[in-house]
């Protein structure tokens, strides 16, 4: 980077005779007042806050089917059909509420076909789809078979007529309409379902000009596994004819409809290019692909089964009441259905009108990968910009390599003195983020032991500023602050050395510029190393650590640099600042906020074991995130507090807020969790047979209690007086998906609103070994259950085979594992089969033992059945849970009664 006025390596700068006499005047007019730095502070915040707002709050106006027109979206007439969705409550696979809801869809699809324009051809079909079985790759299902019956799909195609090439030629708009067992799911999904209904509207009046047809499939299986997806990819007799895929999810409700996967550069820019409100962030997909989002939509499928380009779209607001009985109807914000809608209706209605979209589409299977990927993001959901990763990555090492450049040649020019202040340098960067972690890590360690909750904030996310934002900015103002006291050192040891002609106050004073300078120059080198790193593992973000390395170099080379190191530093300009970090704050404040938002809301379901997470974890990963976002940020803007008057302002400000936010979460003043932002507990109903082998006759019978939000659950026990609930981690639950280390138990009333029939059966037909090896084979019974899993352990089991009447499901080969466990997850409806033949391939290295077995024998193969049913015990227990409780629910949960059953290895 250029070296600024007064660089510590100088020789040639002969000393001022009048310095000493006028450093007291030189000193004061050089020191920065506390209102100054108040105000940059206040005005760096607001910024940030202001372009969240801008970026991700601001919805366009909801307009009903009059303003809409024949050809419009109407947010109003997409939420009838959200209310009468939501009306229906749950609505999981295999419900009567489900099968209402097809029937629904079905309805209002007919009414389309009938209204379309006289041009336009409409086929309507209910999908009743065939038995099958689903092997992903990876991602959220590895290790895992997914099996499926008897699910129902709202397939609606619109092509134009006179056109037969349309009809081969289809995009698919996909989305779900069955929920978790726990949500009557506003947000995910009916709000996908009411936007693609009323764009079927919209879309049926234009396609007598469209080039290729539109394919809308209002799928169900979803929330099981990606069912519907797979089942219409692989089984419906158009699915050849699909050329591209958009999906629509949601993992939370509300907000926009945001842009978080993309496969093909030219259909991103088919986007952008109409897109009324876009909203697009690589970002997102950086962080669902990398896996630290445990989820999965149906663009999985599309893409990895199917092989096809597309988008995939999902709303991100209020993530915390994602799959609990808070994804209502209530919470939708005015706006979200309408930028969803109008945006997509521009997509669809652009990209089937274009010969070149299709041919892209034809094109993109045959692209590699390097140059199908692209960089997307949007600047205050105003714009969208898209360009190659080819570009990307020759651009990030353009700048990496001008930049090694600059560096190497200043420090070559400075020599040893100037090397060792770039050592100081990269030293205050390193205890800036040491410091900036250590301090809210401390603090999330403390709350578990002083706080009614562990987590206490989820409710309000804006407790986290205080909590753990201004331990994190105090921490990266200290940690920062003795590298530039460090520097003071050196660069005082060589001027001393190099300019005997300063003294007192006035060495003082210039040294502290110099300082001040080497500590700004430092932000350059941060961002440099992230945009090295980001560049080397392809990191579709990396242009956010581009533009904060940029800017504010810009900016310094600009307002700051000269071009003879003669001249005294001078005090860095407060405009320099401004300048700096303008475009940095505008493109990715935002995101920045938007990302810690979804973390907060996302830990009320982060414990997949439940129990088996220490408390304090979910406070440290929030606090270790703010850490970095501010360490990264505030590096520019604090470098102008170390020769200001406002140091002591700086401690004391954010030592009231740490101290203010402290007594809110800890008094309870401020709730951890209200009616609508809940903590997630669910209670299900266990009939456990898995030790009736040891030579108990009768099932053990019990409530059990858990959650999966770290921490124990004393507080709604309090609530349950009464009801002989015992806690610990004693009462260990395996339910074959996940296992509850920490939970309560209650034997109360446990023998009601089940009975033995219900109870499956694994029975072993036959055990043989030949030539070729060991062979059991096990019948399977689930009883009423149609929704169950099974884990095979493959310490012991080299492959296996299922059978359903004597049709063979799942083939041999393409096994993987989890802890050394397969596991099967079937869902169906109502006529699904619940008889299945298990043909097991013994290992010739067995272990005989179980993976990951805490206790008891064994096990060869669990199984555990779900049954929907609120037995009595459960009914008294959900009606005590406080207000502030909410079951949570995925494709890996029990429903509210629960049959586990097992065989022992030693069969």
């Amino acid at each position: 980077m250029p070296r600024g006025r007064g660089s510590s390596v100088s020789t040639q700068e002969k000393p001022n005779a009048d310095a000493a006499v006028d450093s007291d005047k030189y000193n004061s007019r050089h020191k920065r007042s506390a209102y100054l730095l108040l105000g940059l502070f206040i005005l760096f915040l607001h910024g940030s806050w202001s372009v969240y707002r801008m970026q991700f709050a601001n919805l366009p106006l909801p307009l009903n089917a009059e303003q809409a027109g024949k050809r419009g979206f109407s947010e109003a007439s997409a939420l009838k059909h959200v209310k009468y969705l939501t009306s229906l409550g749950p609505h999981p696979v295999g419900s009567d509420a489900l099968d209402l809801a097809v029937q629904y869809v079905y309805a209002e699809a007919e009414k389309i076909q009938k209204t379309a324009h006289w041009d336009v051809d409409v086929q309507l079909e209910l999908f009743h789809t065939d038995i099958g079985a689903n092997r992903l790759a990876g991602g959220l299902f590895k290790g895992k078979t997914l099996l499926y019956s008897d699910l129902k799909h709202v397939v609606l195609r619109i092509v134009p007529k006179y056109l037969p090439e349309a009809e081969e030629n289809l995009i698919l708009v996909s989305s779900h309409i069955d929920t978790v067992s726990t949500t009557e799911g506003a947000g995910d999904c009916s709000s996908c379902v009411g936007v693609m209904l009323e764009m079927a509207r919209g879309v049926a009046q234009w396609a007598h000009g469209f080039k290729s047809g539109v394919l809308f499939l209002f799928n169900t299986g979803e929330e099981e596994g990606l069912d519907g997806a797979h089942s219409f990819i692989t089984q419906h007799h158009w699915r050849n004819s699909v050329r591209f895929a958009v999906d629509l999810e949601a993992m939370g409700i509300s907000g926009k409809s945001t842009l978080f996967q993309g496969t093909h550069q030219w259909a991103l820019e088919s986007f952008a290019a109409v897109a009324k409100y876009p909203s697009a962030q690589i970002a997102t997909q950086d962080v669902f692909r990398s896996g630290a989002i445990k989820s999965a939509t149906d663009f999985q499928i599309y893409e990895e089964v199917a092989g096809l380009p597309g988008l995939d779209f999902a709303y991100t607001d209020t993530t915390s009441v994602y799959h609990t009985k808070n994804d209502k109807m209530e919470l939708l914000q005015p706006g979200s259905l309408q930028h969803n809608g109008e945006n997509m209706l521009a997509f669809l209605l652009h990209a089937a009108s274009s010969p070149k979209f299709m041919k892209d589409a034809h094109q993109a299977k045959q692209d590699s990968t390097e140059q199908k990927n692209a960089i997307f993001f949007d600047i205050l959901g105003k714009y969208m910009v898209v360009y190659p990763q080819r570009l990307a990555t020759m651009f990030h090492n353009s700048i990496i390599f001008q930049s090694l450049l600059i560096w190497g040649t200043s420090l070559l020019m400075g020599g040893r003195p100037g090397l060792v202040s770039f050592g100081i340098s990269c030293l205050s960067i390193i205890l800036t983020l040491i410091f900036s972690t250590v301090l809210p890590v401390v603090v999330a360690f403390v709350l578990p032991h002083i706080c009614p909750f562990p987590i206490s904030f989820v409710a309000n996310p804006w407790l986290v500023v205080g909590l753990f934002g201004s331990p994190a900015l105090l921490g990266a103002f200290i940690g920062q602050h003795i590298g530039f006291i460090l520097l003071k050192r050196h660069i005082q040891q060589v001027y001393s050395r190099t300019k005997p002609g300063l003294t007192g106050n006035m060495m003082d004073i210039i040294v502290g510029l110099e300082a001040e300078r080497w500590i700004y120059k430092s932000g350059f080198v941060q961002w440099l190393i992230v945009l090295i790193l980001g560049t080397y593992l392809k990191v579709g973000a990396s242009y956010i650590a581009l533009i904060w390395l940029v800017s504010p170099a810009f900016a310094y080379g600009l307002m700051e640099a000269t071009l003879t190191p003669v001249r005294s530093p001078k005090q860095l300009k407060v405009f320099t600042l401004v300048l700096a970090l303008a475009v940095p704050v505008m493109s990715s404040a935002g995101l920045f906020i938007r990302m810690v938002d979804v973390m907060v809301g996302s830990i009320v379901r982060v414990d997949r074991n439940p129990g088996g997470l220490p408390d304090w974890l979910g406070n440290v990963v929030v606090a270790v995130a703010i850490a970095i976002v501010v360490s990264l940020t505030f590096v520019y803007l604090l470098s102008y507090v170390h020769i200001s008057g406002a140091k002591k302002t700086l401690l004391y400000v954010l030592s009231a807020l740490f101290g203010l936010a402290l007594v809110l979460v800890s008094s309870g003043i401020v709730p951890a969790f209200t009616e609508d932002i809940a903590r997630s507990v669910n209670v299900v109903h266990v009939v456990d047979t898995t030790r009736m082998n040891d030579g108990n006759t009768e099932p053990s019978s019990y409530v059990s209690l858990f959650s999966n939000m770290p921490g124990k659950l004393t507080q709604e026990l309090m609530d349950l007086r009464g009801e002989e609930f015992s806690c610990g981690r004693n009462m260990t639950t395996d339910f074959v998906t996940f296992t509850v280390k920490y939970g309560c138990r209650s034997y109360k009333a446990s023998n009601t609103g089940w009975s033995k029939s219900e109870v499956p059966v694994l029975h072993v037909e036959s055990d043989s070994a030949d030539d070729d090896g060991r062979r059991t084979v096990v019948s399977v019974d689930t009883r009423s259950s149609t929704r169950w899993s099974l884990a095979i352990n493959m310490q012991e089991i080299d492959d296996f085979t299922i059978e359903v009447a004597s049709d063979k499901l799942v083939q041999l080969g393409g096994k993987t594992e989890v802890g050394g466990w397969h596991t099967i997850q079937f869902a169906g409806g109502k006529n699904a089969p619940t008889k299945f033949q298990l043909a097991l391939f013994w290992s010739s290295n067995a272990t005989h033992a179980s993976p990951k077995e805490a206790e008891g024998p064994p096990l060869l193969v669990k199984l555990r059945t779900d049954v929907n049913r609120v037995t009595p015990m459960v009914e008294t227990v959900l009606e005590k849970l406080p207000r502030w409780c909410a079951p949570f629910g995925k494709s890996t949960s029990p429903y509210t009664l629960a049959f586990l059953t097992a065989l022992p290895v030693n069969i």
